[in-house]
Parts: structure tokens; C-alpha cells; sequence
């Protein structure tokens, strides 16, 4: 048997592009794309993709150069995702919420070739490009709005013209290697300074798989683009929805009004988003929300989410579930998949079953839960803490010239997410803390999450995060930064710090209670609704000295300085 041939009938290197192909056969008068009085076809976007690939091949644009595009979830950037791995190319989608150093940061590091710009951000993109000593991009262009140009020019092309003069014949190229690079993301620096992460033709294609298998998406999805395309290629959905023949709904910005206005007027069935979303539809005014008819599937991951936020979006007419995964993995790894003897259970129940981080998708091929000294796994009994490994395709090819790092993300034939987390016995994990965020108090392992979790449960409490700070006595305590919902006068100023931590004493160990509350408007988030913990442990530092000061509300932005110390705006 083993003389048996590999050959061109029965091998084909993976790539997910063939999903776009194969809509536009299948699936070729179907609509793919809406934005706003927008619509495309399938055969309309694979036309579109092929003549960009064959513009981009014009522009000398090959093999593992990098394409960079700094723009929100508008049918440019769906595009892309099959134009420019057509051309040979490596995608770049930039996080539209970064800082001009940022952007030109990943700009220099990633050696983009072509830059594309949404013309919203020229300003933007011209402020990081000024940052650049001699490594600008060597195309640079602009996409106007194609539902309503606005005439802005920037840098030497036009999107639309660059599709419009592209070979519509023009196929791709053939993918020699699946194992060769797709996309480049950066990370989005929740606990470190980003890293560019690296995924295969192979890891795209099977983590596509898993997903729509997964989250048992069938055929014809209407799918609302509330999940940035620029977070992990959008969690594989753009390559995903090709798959199943359905259709994108593009929006510009995730506003409760645009998310409820789109899901009744085009009957989405389903949408992905940070759980930061979920405060976003709950806290919409009356005017803004619109009746939903029939359930929307909701796919949420990116941060663990409150149990006690799922029953209350539920109830708005949303199907949550949960998933869970890093930049590292192609977007979700894990899925809480449902069992139907859960449903016989209490909603409060259901609503705890579903926040925990679920078992593996079905292309990885192994998940646990490890003592990382030992690599011993963990016992099956929802207290023993460990660290979360995976492996499987769907894992980066590595961190983009950075072996050191890459190295270290490798331990032992796994991939070490830093996530630290617990086995329940039927086999689900459920992420206690971040290896970063554990905060020891006299010996005690606290669990933010779990911490965080009983803070949500507070009538009054918008947003929660808590952190180690230190103590003179224990070493650390646990500080905890909450944002609050306005009453019904529009004041947030009426909750005090002492009625946060009388609540804690109720409902927590006594060891657990935070020794501190600090009051913020906002607290400070990553594009993708991530709460950035390293600005709020780098103010937490700071308290030690002052530890018996009222709290004050945080009412600017954080800045940290060069030494790490904290620069914010404070009232009271």
C-alpha cells in the first residue's frame, strides 16, 4: 500500500479559496454581499476577486508579499480575503481603533507592499506613514465608499478602479503548498506588545470547517458583520459564509441602532461579537431597538462572558454560544457545544453551562488542561487549575520573525495559550484567569473571572475587570475597576465603593473581596471588546501607597509613560 501514488487527482493542497469557487457554481445568483443599497452576487464577487487578484498580479504583487488594509467591515475587505491569497499574496487586516505609532509599527514589521485605505482613515493611515523611515509601502491606495463615493483620493490607486481593471478570467494562482502563509495578524496586545501571527492555506481551511460544523451553521446563513474582519479574518467567517452559499451583511460600525436596523431588515440568522456587544443591544434606547421575529444565532468568544448577561440577551430573541480561542488559533478552538439534557435544567443553570469555554472543535486535534512543569494533565474535577494547550492544523505557522517567542509558544508538541482553567468531569473547560491576571493573596489563588463574574451580577455594574495590587500584608489583593449604568436620572455618581464590596462580602469568600474599587467611565478595551488588563494592573501599582484614599472616578483615557507610570484624569 505504500507504493500507492500521491498525485494531482487525489491531492490537493487545502486552501479556503475554493470555497469561493465553489459559491460561484453552486450558488452563482445567490446574493453574497449587502452594504447598505449595495447587494452582489456570488458570480458578482467572485468576478470582483478575480479581477483584484489579477490587478494586484499587475502591480508585481507575488508570493508571500504582504498586502496591508487599514478599513472596517465594508465588501472591500470580504474581498480581499479571497483577491489577495488568489494573487499569492498574504492578507494584513489592520485594527482600525490602533494609534498611528501602532499601525505603522505593524506596517514596518509586516514589509507591506500594498497598502489599501478606507478613505475614513486617510488621515489616519497618513499620520503612520509620516512615522515610517524609508519603508512605506510601495503601493498605496484608497477605498472610497461604493455606495456612496465621496471623491477623497489617497496615494496612487482607486479600489474600485484597481477592480474594475483586472482580467475577470484571471482564476488565481494555484496554491503549490498548504502549508504555505495566507494571513498575518497582530495580536491584540490584551496582555503584551503585539506580536504578527502567521496562518497556513491549511490552518484556514480546516478552522473554517470547524466552525461552521461547530456552531451547525446550515446553508443560506444571512450573516451581520458585527465581528471585526480584521480580528482574526473575522473568526474564518469570511471564508466560512462562501462556504455555506450565504450572505454578508457588511456594516460600517456596530451600533445598537445599525445592529438591530440590519438584523430586521435583511432576517439575519447569524452573528459573532465580543460579549461587549451584548452591553451594547442590552443598553440600546427604545428608539434604536427593533422587534426580532426569529432567533438570531449568536457566536461570542473573546473574552469569557458574564453568566449573567446570557439569559438577559436571550430574552431580546439572540441563541448564544460560546467559543473560545486566541489570534494564535484561527479564531475559536474551543465551542461550548450544546447537550439536550441541558435543556431540562434552571435558565440560571443553562446560563452557567453556557459562559464555560466548551470542548475542542473538530479539526484540532487535541485540547487539555496542564501543569506546564510537570505536563501532567489535570484531574476531571472543575478545581484543579492548569494551563490551556492545544494542537492541531489550526494552529499559527508561528510568530512572524520572532523564533524566540514562537519557541516559547511551543513547549513540549503544544501550544501554551497562558489561559488558566479547570476540567469539569463531563469534559468541558472552563478558563479560571489569564496566567498573567491569577492574583495570589496570602497563599490563595483568586480567580479575577470568577470575581468578576459575582461584580456583573450587581444590578448597577456595566462593566467589570479585576486586578492584583499590591499589599503590604498579603502581597496582593484584588482591586476591582467598574463602569456603572447611569439610574434613572442619568447619574452613575449614586454607587459608592463601599456598597461594591458590601455586596462582595455577601456573595464571596472573604479572601476574594476586592480591597478597593475604582470607578471609571470607560474601561480601557481592545477593538474586539477585549478588556486591556496590563493599563488597569499598571494603575493598580500605584495604589499601594494610598491604599486608605475614597476611590475617585477615572474620567480620561490611561496612558502609561515611558517608566510605566500612569497618566490618567480623575474626578472627585
Amino acid at each position: 500500500m505504500d507504493l500507492l501514488p500521491k498525485c494531482d487527482a487525489n491531492y490537493v493542497p487545502l486552501t479556503p479559496v475554493t470555497f469561493l469557487k465553489r459559491a460561484n457554481v453552486v450558488y452563482a445568483n445567490r446574493t453574497s454581499v449587502i452594504y447598505e443599497g449595495t447587494r452582489f452576487t456570488w458570480s458578482q464577487t467572485y468576478e470582483r476577486c478575480c479581477r483584484l487578484a489579477d490587478s494586484l498580479r499587475s502591480l508585481n504583487v507575488g508570493k508571500n508579499d504582504v498586502v496591508s488594509v487599514l478599513a472596517p467591515n465594508i465588501p472591500a475587505v470580504y474581498e480581499m480575503h479571497f483577491a489577495v491569497p488568489m494573487a499569492g499574496a498574504v492578507l494584513n487586516a489592520i485594527n482600525i481603533r490602533l494609534d498611528a505609532r501602532n499601525i505603522a509599527t505593524i506596517l514596518s514589521h509586516s514589509g507591506a507592499k500594498v497598502f489599501f485605505v478606507d478613505y475614513q482613515y486617510v488621515e489616519l493611515a497618513s499620520e503612520a506613514l509620516s512615522l515610517l523611515n524609508g519603508a512605506v509601502p510601495s503601493i498605496i491606495a484608497c477605498i472610497d465608499d461604493i455606495d456612496t463615493p465621496t471623491g477623497v483620493r489617497f496615494g496612487q490607486l482607486e479600489y474600485e478602479q484597481s477592480v474594475q481593471r483586472g482580467n475577470p478570467g484571471y482564476t488565481g494562482e494555484l496554491v503549490q503548498d498548504e502549508w504555505d502563509p495566507i494571513a498575518l495578524n497582530y495580536t491584540s496586545g490584551t496582555t503584551s506588545a503585539p506580536k504578527g501571527v502567521v496562518y497556513s492555506h491549511r490552518g484556514a481551511y480546516l478552522s473554517t470547517l470547524s466552525l461552521i460544523l461547530g456552531w451547525e451553521m446550515g446553508n443560506a446563513p444571512v450573516y451581520l458583520w458585527s465581528l471585526p474582519m480584521f480580528h482574526c479574518n473575522g473568526w474564518t467567517f469570511p471564508w466560512g459564509v462562501a462556504a455555506r452559499g450565504g450572505t454578508n451583511v457588511c456594516l460600517r460600525s456596530t451600533t445598537a441602532k445599525d445592529v438591530y436596523h440590519n438584523i430586521a431588515e435583511h432576517s439575519v440568522t447569524h452573528m459573532c461579537c465580543a460579549p461587549i456587544v451584548f452591553n451594547i443591544l442590552l443598553e440600546a434606547k427604545p428608539h434604536e431597538r427593533r422587534e426580532i421575529t426569529s432567533p438570531v444565532e449568536i457566536l461570542t468568544g473573546g473574552a469569557p462572558p458574564p453568566a449573567s448577561l446570557i439569559p438577559k440577551i436571550e430574552r431580546l430573541g439572540f441563541h448564544v454560544t460560546h467559543g473560545y480561542g486566541l489570534t494564535e488559533c484561527n479564531g475559536p478552538a474551543l465551542v461550548c457545544e450544546w447537550q439536550t439534557k441541558w435543556n431540562k435544567l434552571p435558565q440560571q443553570d443553562q446560563a452557567k453551562l453556557k459562559a464555560r469555554q466548551g470542548i475542542s472543535v473538530l479539526t484540532l486535534a487535541d485540547a487539555d488542561v496542564k501543569d506546564l512543569d510537570t505536563m501532567a494533565s489535570v484531574p476531571r474535577d472543575g478545581k484543579t487549575m492548569g494551563e490551556i494547550v492545544l494542537r492541531g492544523s489550526g494552529i499559527m505557522k508561528g510568530y512572524f520573525k520572532d523564533p524566540e517567542a514562537t519557541s516559547k509558544a511551543f513547549r513540549n508538541g503544544w501550544f501554551a495559550t497562558g489561559d488558566i482553567a479547570v476540567v469539569h468531569p463531563d469534559g468541558y473547560l472552563e478558563i479560571k484567569d489569564r496566567s498573567k491576571d491569577v492574583i495570589i493573596s496570602g497563599g490563595e489563588n483568586i480567580s479575577s473571572v470568577e470575581l468578576e463574574s459575582v461584580l456583573y451580577r450587581h444590578p448597577r455594574v456595566l462593566e467589570a475587570a479585576v486586578v492584583a495590587m499590591p499589599h503590604p500584608k498579603w502581597g496582593e489583593s484584588p482591586c476591582a475597576f467598574i463602569s456603572v449604568k447611569k439610574n434613572y436620572n442619568g447619574d452613575t455618581n449614586d454607587v459608592k465603593e463601599s456598597e461594591i464590596i458590601a455586596y462582595c462580602r455577601k456573595n464571596l469568600p472573604r479572601f476574594m473581596v476586592p480591597k478597593r474599587v475604582e470607578f471609571m467611565v470607560e474601561l480601557p478595551k481592545t477593538s474586539t471588546g477585549k478588556i486591556q488588563k496590563f493599563q488597569l494592573r499598571a494603575l493598580a501599582q500605584n495604589f499601594v501607597v494610598n491604599e486608605n484614599l475614597p476611590s475617585k472616578k477615572i474620567t480620561g483615557p490611561i496612558q502609561l509613560s515611558a517608566s510605566g507610570l500612569v497618566n490618567t484624569q480623575v474626578q472627585g
